[in-house]
């Protein structure tokens, strides 16, 4: 097995998952989510023998990870040199407790935000927030912005010399419902699952009055980032990640389509950051 073909693993800690992916040299072979897991799981981890062991301890029960890194070959061992030697696993996280679980995994990296290239970086800027701009930008080219749609709705940006501009963050849409009810004696938990299309502006009950007034202005907001981001930078590029991408995708589609027409929708940009990191230390 060449160099280029080496297998790795690539893990981002977020604020409320784990998310997985599987590297053979450059190409992405497979992503996934997983809740956190035990401490002790990592000591399983790194006793595993085989690599479909391995794969099957971190892989949520319901999802099968794809099968054909062995290229065709018989021999399941995790390296070619030493069947017990786990592959290395590259870490991005922003929860310092989760980090400190996962480094007692053998051959475990973790990278920081000084080996991410982007120019002007502050120093508490997120690693995530830098790696998914970097891998966005590398792949689809600068200027770049960067929204990230998950727990904490964010935006980052770099303009075409690869300089960070800055960015902004906000509560996203399902901690806002969240926040409401938790800080209010009165107001119920919005359910995102109970619902998929855009809600009435102006309601008549309770909870479509949380939808309207969380949805429609995060919608805003997200559209007016959006303009002064063109306004910068006409020509600039803007990629959309996280968990709630799906859904406000569609929101947008409805009220601004003209916008959505614009999107780079791509789930694993942090993972193509990574793999820039990675790729660049061979």
């Amino acid at each position: 097995m060449g160099e280029i073909e080496k297998i790795w693993l690539a893990l981002e800690i977020g604020n409320s998952r784990l998310h997985w992916a599987l590297f053979i040299g450059e190409t992405l072979n497979s992503a996934w989510d997983t809740d956190y897991l035990p401490e002790s799981v990592t000591q399983q981890l790194a006793e595993c023998q085989t690599l479909d062991h391995l794969l099957l301890a971190i892989s949520p029960p319901d999802q099968k990870i794809k099968g054909d890194w062995r290229a065709g070959e018989e021999n399941t061992s995790l390296s070619p040199s030493s069947p017990s030697s786990p592959p290395p696993l590259l870490i991005a996280s922003v929860v310092p407790s989760q980090t400190a679980i996962w480094q007692t995994y053998p051959n475990t990296r973790v990278i920081t935000l000084d080996q991410v290239p982007l120019k002007g970086m502050y120093p508490t800027l997120g690693i995530d927030r830098a790696l998914a701009l970097w891998g966005a930008g590398k792949t689809w080219g600068f200027p770049m912005l960067v929204i990230d749609a998950g727990t904490a709705l964010t935006f980052t940006a770099a303009d075409a010399n690869q300089c960070l501009i800055g960015g902004a963050i906000l509560p996203g849409i399902g901690l806002q419902f969240v926040i409401l009810s938790q800080q209010t004696g009165k107001l119920p938990l919005v359910e995102m699952q109970n619902f998929r299309f855009i809600p009435p502006r102006f309601a008549l009950n309770t909870t479509e009055a949380i939808q309207s007034g969380v949805i429609y202005t995060l919608l805003a907001g997200i559209k007016d980032f959006i303009e002064a981001w063109w306004d910068l930078f006409p020509d600039g590029k803007i990629a959309i990640k996280g968990g709630d991408r799906t859904l406000l995708l569609n929101y947008l589609q409805a009220l601004y389509p003209e916008i959505t027409a614009h999107l780079i929708v791509e789930q694993n940009l942090i993972f193509w950051g990574m793999r820039e990191i990675e790729m660049g230390n061979r």
